[in-house]
């Protein structure tokens, strides 16, 4: 099973599926608070440390993540046993940096922690910054 991760800005778009079936979840992070709005976050993404330890201990972030891999979970249970080869699982919020980032990263380590599947992780529109 070949599952595609990543997240985006909701500013730019939804990103395409190129899957020959197309489809798959997307996820709003938007209704976790932002800490891209506090400037010490400003010019990190969700792969930095403070950003991950900042949203892990929103309440709300632990109850979002499990209803996600369950909701996941399931459909990879099923996905197999019916013989599909493919999910597609997209997170997005406002600018694709911060809350989207981090939990396609934890549901990322999460599954590949599971060997659920070869995990593909990308972050479209997540700045570099130097």
């Amino acid at each position: 099973m070949k599952i595609v991760i990543g997240s985006f800005s909701y500013r730019i778009g939804y990103p395409v599926d190129s899957s020959p079936h197309g489809g798959g979840f997307v996820f709003d992070c938007r209704c976790i608070k932002n800490p891209g709005r506090e400037e010490q976050y400003k010019c990190m993404t969700g792969q930095d440390s403070a950003v991950q330890s900042y949203i892990a201990a929103l309440p709300e972030a632990e109850q979002f993540f499990a209803s996600i891999l369950s909701i996941v979970s399931h459909a990879l249970a099923t996905y197999e046993q019916r013989g599909f080869d493919y999910l597609s699982v997209q997170f997005g919020c406002t600018g694709g940096q911060h809350r989207s980032v981090y939990f396609a990263e934890l549901l990322a380590k999460t599954l590949q922690g599971q060997q659920r599947g070869s995990v593909e992780l990308t972050h479209r529109d997540c700045p570099k910054f130097s």
